[in-house]
């Protein structure tokens, strides 16, 4: 995709790597468009069955937005805008992603990189990392897109917390409060991924795709309609159902097609 925003592919599982270590990961207008282009893009292709999001590096998964720009790209109100308006973009279209989302988190996940991790249906870190939204010290402001996702992750009161005191949180903090699934020992992050996505992407593809729809879907909080009620039983007619079946009677490990 870019210099910045990579795209990795073992088989079915794709990772996305904020590529900026020697500025920890500090994310760029180009990186957020680039961003919201590579998700966009894996999530067309039905060949993909987990998405990993990582920073470059173990030092830091991203320390959010880089404050070099603020001067040329977010001096004002207008450009502020316009500047959101990319990063909006790039939310909507990693929690848009079809595929099941792993943040593979590696020390800082502060600011815009808490956003990512949020957006992400899954969370791994280390337990050195450290977690928080300290922008108030910035004297800015978490727009609706990036604090709704945090607000449905760990709820109003964890967000407004993160949001009023500013503070940093330890991993084993985060896990308390929701913010992650899973800490592990730092030298384990990267292993506990990859067993994780593996385990993703050998389930059927079309599952999981449902699931994240439907998980999605009440959390919007409308009544269902027939039509949406009746999609659970879609997998009945599906090959993979058919495949799963098979190899549970037989007592064998099922190999999904994706149809």
């Amino acid at each position: 995709m870019s210099e910045t925003i990579l795209v990795e592919r073992d088989d079915t599982i794709a990772t996305v790597v904020l590529n900026r270590p020697h500025k920890l990961n500090a994310l760029t207008r180009s990186m957020w468009q680039a961003l919201g282009e590579a998700m966009r893009a894996l999530s067309a292709d039905d060949g993909v069955r987990c998405v990993v999001v990582r920073g470059a590096g173990e030092k830091s998964f991203s320390p959010g937005n880089d404050i070099g720009e603020f001067e040329t790209m977010r001096s004002n109100r207008q450009q502020a805008i316009a500047y959101g308006a990319v990063m909006h973009a790039t939310a909507q279209a990693i929690a848009e992603c079809r595929h099941p989302t792993l943040a593979q988190i590696h020390g800082i996940c502060v600011g815009g990189g808490l956003e990512i991790a949020a957006l992400c249906d899954l969370r791994i870190c280390g337990e050195g990392s450290r977690f928080g939204a300290p922008i108030k010290n910035l004297g800015l402001v978490m727009a609706y897109p990036e604090i709704a996702p945090l607000i449905e992750l760990a709820g109003r009161s964890v967000a407004l917390e993160l949001l009023y005191e500013g503070r940093i949180l330890d991993a084993r903090e985060a896990y308390v409060k929701g913010l992650v699934n899973r800490v592990v020992a730092d030298d384990r992050v990267a292993g506990e991924c990859r067993e994780t996505a593996r385990r993703i992407a050998e389930g059927a593809p079309l599952v999981a795709r449902w699931h994240k729809k439907f998980a999605r879907r009440l959390s919007q909080g409308a009544p269902l309609s027939e039509a949406e009620r009746l999609e659970a039983f879609d997998c009945f007619d599906t090959e993979d159902f058919r495949t799963g079946h098979r190899a549970f009677l037989a007592k064998t490990k099922p190999v999904f097609s994706g149809r």
